[in-house]
Formats: structure tokens, C-alpha cells, sequence
């Protein structure tokens, strides 16, 4: 036969993953790092392919957070912490930075429901004098995996079955089957606060571990954490579907009300601190997104306040154009090691430019407030007028010069290239002690809905004795009853 002509897909069935080109896969879990933590490699081709084909999957609207809504508003200083940052924004008490807020769900589509159960977004932009700043995280402070090799699958498994187009939860529990260190999530997930009353009433998180850096160079991870004024109040399962059927967007139409109202919604900015010295001290990896950072051993500090006080112009334009990007930092604010972050700074671009366009970055709504100079022209819808001889940098025919150095992290990494796990997983204390902090009535809440879903008709014997073993080691208690109710006996 051949093996130029045309062959039907069932042809290239093959027994093991590969990449597009082919080549076989023999590790799909893991990215390409230099040592155990990393940093990630850019030339790890297949994580890059995945990311890549996995952004580019719909067209027009989001992949991911494609049901949202936006309000602007400002960033206030309300504590000193500029020995921890020299970023200017942050620079004293008192100073206040023009910002746009994008609130979402993450899983369901643009016309979706927003009282359906998922993790919403919470994604601010700060248009500071020194560049935008983008914290772009969820309403919970962990995610479901900690490598963004995996990100596309997991999403796969939320998002609707591919032949029915409806969300199923054997798959759901069918993939995270093998992914232990999901419980926490899923300890938000299927909380009171899986569906909030609205955008106004929750919790917000960077997710991520960042790294702060003074003007003298040293460097402090940190943990990015919003508290609503105004408290975290949920709908429950019941609330939900008279709320979600008498107003499919009513939180968005929440948040506008309010704002036009002069309610305008607020919130208070805390942060979590750890030396970078520090990290190894802990029972678990402080940069592994799966995880939490205790707070009676690393208490919240106050940094500021986010008042929204006034709505978008225009929905298409500050709303469905409006773009996020975990890489936009600031001087004084760089990444860490955290492998799933490490991804996002390639893959929110990358999203972008396929969704909205090559030179999204010029759209007012994403293009920075202060003054920029680059050497990127042309490209398509670049609407820029520009009537410069010079678009190439150095030279003597053009006054710009190269920015002040700022200080950046300097860590030292060594380490074989290799694929390679988190080596201290904490997969169940604190969802366990989650857990054990909710009333007995949230307890009870939160056991129906694992009995429910875990009793659908799909989920086989083996995946409801694998969940409730999970259970059981985050907590005995709810592991026991949990089988009881499903006629299984709990293990550990």
C-alpha cells in the first residue's frame, strides 16, 4: 500500500500517543525541566504542540472562561510594603492604579448559565506607569493539575462530551481517577462556593506563587489573595436553578446594577510571603498550584483595595477583546518556578493572537496606559499609524534608548533534563482539613453532592472505590460516609 495516499483516520489509530509528526510519546504526565522544579524548557516540543493545538481549538470564543463580565475601576495602597517590591504601583500608601477586572466562569460556554457549579475567573488588569500588570487567577487558590502538560486533557474532561455535548461526570471522575492531587479543588468545587450568590460575593486568588523583588534585589515568593467587603455568600443547589432559570446572566447583570447603582463592589488585596531560603522547611512544595500555603504559619498581610466603580462602554470591546496574560508583570514582580505558571506565559499569548489577532495588544482596551516604543509593525489589523524610517533598534537616527535595569530573581538551577514530578505531594491533608472546617450542615451538603455524582450510571465499581479511598485519606469520616451511601466499603 502506499503510504502517500489518503488513508481514513481510523488508519492512524496508533496503540501509543505520539506527537502530530509521529513520534511517540512515552511520557505524557510530565514537561521537560531542569531538575525536579524546574525551570521548563522551551525546547520541549510536545508540551509546546499540546498548548498550542489545545488554544487553537475554537474559534471565536474563549477556550476556556469564555462566559464573563468586565467593570473598570482603580487599585488603592493601602500599607506599605515596599520593602518587599519596587514595583511603582506598589511604591507607598495612597497611590491608585486605573484597573479592568474580568470576572467568569471557567468551563461552560459563552451563553452558559452563570449559576452553574464551576471555578469562576478573577482576572485583573493594572495598567501601572511602567506597563500592565496581569493577575489572572480563580475565585479558589488551587487548580486541578499542577503541570501544565496535562492542562488540555483535564479541560477535555470537563468540557462536554464530544459526541453529546454534555457535560458527564464519569468523565470528569474518570480522568481525575489518576490525579489524586485534584482533591483540593474538588474539595472547592463541590463546597457552597462551587456556585456563588454572584461576582460580587467572592473570593479571588492569584493561584500562583509570585515572586516580589526590591530595589535591592532580593527576591520574596508571594501569594496573591482578594476578600470581598461585602462577604462570600453562595446559592445552593436549589437557589441555583430557580436563579439560573429565571435569569441566565444574572450575575452579570448583578455587577452592572450594582456599579450604575454607585454599590460599587470592593475588595481587599492580602498577600502571603515566603523566603525563597524557606522553601524546603515545608511538608509540601510551596510553588505546586495543587496546594495551599497555611495560614497560621504564613499569615495574610493587607496591601490595598479594588473599587469597581464604573461599567464597560461596549461588551465586544471590553469584554469579548478584552485579554489577560499571566507573563505581563511589572518591574518588581516576575514569575516563579511554579510549572503550570511557567506554560502560561507562553500559552495566554499564543491564545490571544489566534483568537483575536496578531496585534491584539494595540486594541485599547489591552494596550498599555503609559508611554511604549517597540520595533513590532505590520502584521494584520495593525491599525497603528507610524511614519518612523527606523524600525530597528540600536541606531542613531532614533532617540530611544534601552530602560533602567531593574532587578530580576537570580536563582541558580542544576539539574539533569529530565520529566519529572513534584517529588513532596500533598494531596489530601488539606483537603481533609477543608474538610473538617466546614458546619455539619456545609459537611452534609458537600457529602450529597460526591454521593450524586459518584452514583451516576456511567461511573464503574472501580472509579467510586478509587474516589471514596480518596476520601477516606483526606478524611475517614467522609470516606465512610460517602460508601455507606453508596453501598461500597471505604479503604484506605
Amino acid at each position: 500500500m502506499d503510504p502517500t495516499k489518503y488513508r481514513p483516520s481510523s488508519a492512524y489509530n496508533s496503540p501509543h500517543f505520539t506527537t502530530n509528526s509521529g513520534a511517540p510519546l512515552w511520557n505524557n504526565n510530565s514537561s521537560l525541566t531542569i531538575g525536579t522544579r524546574g525551570p521548563v524548557l522551551l525546547e520541549d516540543y510536545p508540551l509546546l504542540e499540546r498548548i498550542a493545538s489545545f488554544t487553537r481549538e475554537r474559534i471565536p470564543e474563549r477556550v476556556v472562561h469564555a462566559r464573563g463580565a468586565s467593570a473598570k475601576g482603580f487599585f488603592e495602597v493601602t500599607h506599605d510594603i515596599s520593602h518587599l517590591t519596587c514595583a511603582d504601583f506598589l511604591r507607598a500608601p495612597g497611590v491608585q492604579t486605573p484597573v479592568i477586572v474580568r470576572f467568569s466562569t471557567v468551563i461552560h460556554e459563552r451563553g452558559s448559565p452563570e449559576t452553574l457549579r464551576d471555578i469562576r475567573g478573577f482576572a485583573v488588569k493594572f495598567y501601572t506607569r511602567e506597563g500592565n500588570f496581569d493577575l489572572v487567577g480563580n475565585d479558589v487558590p488551587v487548580f486541578f493539575v499542577r503541570d501544565a502538560i496535562q492542562f488540555p486533557d483535564s479541560i477535555h474532561a470537563l468540557k462536554p462530551n464530544p459526541k453529546t455535548h454534555i457535560q458527564e461526570f464519569w468523565r470528569i471522575l474518570d480522568y481525575f481517577s489518576y490525579k489524586p492531587e485534584s482533591l483540593l479543588t474538588f474539595f472547592f468545587f463541590f463546597d457552597d462556593v462551587g456556585i456563588p450568590l454572584n461576582y460580587r460575593h467572592m473570593d479571588g486568588f492569584g493561584v500562583h506563587t509570585f515572586t516580589l523583588v526590591n530595589k535591592a534585589g532580593k527576591s520574596t515568593y508571594v501569594k496573591f489573595h482578594w476578600k470581598p467587603t461585602c462577604g462570600v455568600k453562595c446559592l445552593t443547589d436549589e437557589e441555583a436553578v430557580v436563579v439560573g432559570g429565571t435569569n441566565h446572566s444574572h450575575a452579570t447583570k448583578d455587577l452592572y446594577d450594582n456599579i450604575a447603582a454607585g454599590n460599587y463592589p470592593e475588595w481587599r488585596l492580602f498577600i502571603q510571603t515566603m523566603s525563597p531560603e524557606d522553601v524546603d522547611r515545608y511538608d509540601f512544595d510551596p510553588l505546586d498550584v495543587t496546594t495551599t500555603w497555611p495560614e497560621d504559619v504564613l499569615p495574610l498581610q493587607p496591601v490595598g483595595r479594588l473599587v469597581l466603580n464604573r461599567n464597560i462602554d461596549n461588551f465586544f470591546n471590553e469584554n469579548e477583546q478584552l485579554a489577560f496574560n499571566p507573563a505581563f508583570v511589572v518591574p518588581g514582580v516576575h514569575y516563579s518556578e511554579d510549572k503550570l505558571l511557567q506554560a502560561r506565559i507562553f500559552a495566554y499569548s499564543d491564545t490571544q493572537r489566534h483568537r483575536i489577532g496578531p496585534n491584539y495588544l494595540m486594541l485599547p482596551v489591552n494596550a498599555p496606559k503609559c508611554a511604549h516604543h517597540n520595533n513590532h509593525y505590520d502584521g494584520a489589523m495593525n491599525f497603528m499609524h507610524r511614519d518612523e524610517e527606523v524600525d530597528y533598534f540600536p541606531s542613531r537616527f532614533d532617540p530611544v534608548r534601552l530602560a533602567e535595569r531593574h532587578p530580576i530573581p537570580s536563582y541558580s538551577h542544576t539539574g539533569k533534563r529530565e520529566r519529572m514530578t513534584i517529588e513532596k505531594e500533598n494531596n489530601f491533608k488539606p483537603a481533609g482539613d477543608r474538610y473538617r472546617s466546614f458546619s455539619a450542615d456545609r459537611q452534609e451538603r458537600f457529602i450529597q453532592r460526591w454521593v450524586t455524582v459518584l452514583s451516576e450510571p456511567r461511573v464503574t465499581h472501580e472509579i467510586r472505590s478509587i474516589w471514596v479511598s480518596y476520601l477516606s485519606q483526606c478524611d475517614r469520616t467522609l470516606g465512610q460516609k460517602v460508601a455507606t451511601r453508596l453501598n461500597l466499603k471505604p479503604s484506605m
